[in-house]
């Protein structure tokens, strides 16, 4: 992408419109467009799911995979909730009924957080 001013000596790089750094040094999240999408910009959804056996899920959905670092999500859950949990079709999947846990730690990471479901 060229810049402004391109071959001038007023030349100067096309910076991102947040963080106002060059966008090869820019580390704001974006989706798959290239649009930045800050996290609260994500409204997540955290929902408790009965499963096989009487067991309990905590699912995690609104989440955007490309603007959203959900390994390191899931890891941060696992660990505060200590409890297993896994990614899949990118929903983050919580063993156990941690909703409440799951909220907190999302509003503090920044993203509007709401409990759905029963």
């Amino acid at each position: 992408m060229s810049g402004l001013f391109d071959g001038t000596p007023l030349e100067r790089p096309v910076t991102c419109e947040v963080c106002e750094k060059p966008l090869d040094q820019c580390g704001c999240p974006r989706d798959g467009g290239g649009r930045i999408l800050l996290p609260k910009d994500q409204p997540a959804r955290v929902r408790r799911e009965k499963r096989r056996k009487g067991k309990v899920a905590t699912v995690v959905t609104g989440l955007d995979p490309a603007a959203s670092d959900l390994p390191a999500i899931l890891k941060t859950l696992q660990a505060t909730c200590a409890a297993g949990g896994t990614l899949r079709d990118d929903q983050i999947e919580i063993q156990g009924n941690h909703r409440d846990k799951v909220l907190a730690i999302l509003r503090d990471m920044g993203y509007p957080a709401k409990a759905s479901g029963g």
